[in-house]
């Protein structure tokens, strides 16, 4: 009985996650307005939204490839930084110092999106710097770096630090060092910051509307609240939904893979 109620909770639990997706992605195969107004298959939302047959179908567009340069450029540069962060405050001797450091990296990480949003604008004010593309860049490495350094720290803990040390004994410089031993010892934690940095851009919404400024510059998030704030969301905008959930479980699906193959090699 316990093993049928653990089970069918599980279900009820799963059902619950996925049966709203599942809703949108059924209703996306269909030219209605509105969920639940199913008026036979179809595929002209699709086609909107691919080809920016509509007008609102291009906006979408528009704002789906600044979300993901923003991201690309965000993520990029706060792995490197984050990185780079790491490795410092791995070497930092005094352990005092280095728990203090690290308690300030996890400051930006519980603090809600919406102080930090509020800081980056008063802070951009502050220095004249007007709203737009590069503020929105900044703001988003900002909020995106603690996790990367959060990410990368724990390789470098789990890291010999001996050998390093055998490199520099051997005839290697420090960048040598650093590029042969050091970054292929963090390069998992680095990739997995980058994943965690790339889709916390594109997910955040806070910090984009209090730096985007007023110059017409519109991301995904934002383009979806203002669409909300007009009475309805775009139909393309479930077509839409769909293909992000397909390529993000396409992607889950590849990478648990090579994670099982990786796991195989190293039992061998």
């Amino acid at each position: 009985m316990k093993k049928i109620l653990a089970n069918a909770y599980l279900y009820l639990l799963l059902v619950i996650l996925y049966a709203p997706i599942a809703i949108i992605v059924i209703f996306s195969f269909t030219n209605s307005k509105t969920i639940g107004d199913w008026k036979g298959f179809s595929l002209d939302l699709y086609a909107s939204l691919l080809t920016g047959g509509a007008q609102h179908a291009s906006a979408i567009s528009t704002a789906l490839l600044n979300t993901i340069i923003i991201a690309l450029i965000a993520a990029s540069l706060s792995t490197i930084l984050g990185s780079v962060a790491a490795v410092g405050i791995f070497n930092i001797k005094n352990r005092k110092v280095r728990q203090a450091i690290q308690f300030t990296n996890n400051i930006p990480m519980i603090n809600p999106d919406i102080i930090t949003g509020i800081s980056l604008f008063l802070l951009f004010v502050s220095l004249g710097i007007s709203g737009g593309f590069v503020t929105v860049i900044l703001a988003h490495i900002a909020f995106c770096t603690p996790y990367v350094v959060l990410s990368v720290m724990p390789r470098l803990n789990r890291m010999n630090p001996n050998i390093y040390e055998a490199a520099l004994d051997l005839g290697a410089t420090p960048f040598q060092a650093f590029r042969k031993v050091i970054i292929p010892e963090i390069k998992p934690g680095m990739i997995s910051g980058f994943i965690l940095a790339f889709t916390l851009s594109i997910d955040d919404f806070a910090v984009t509307l209090f730096t985007k400024g007023s110059n017409g510059l519109e991301t995904l998030s934002t383009y979806i609240y203002a669409d909300a704030r007009k009475g309805g969301l775009t139909p393309e905008l479930r077509c839409l939904a769909s293909i992000i959930f397909l390529t993000v479980l396409i992607l889950l699906i590849v990478i648990n893979r090579r994670s099982r193959k990786n796991e195989t090699k190293t039992t061998y």
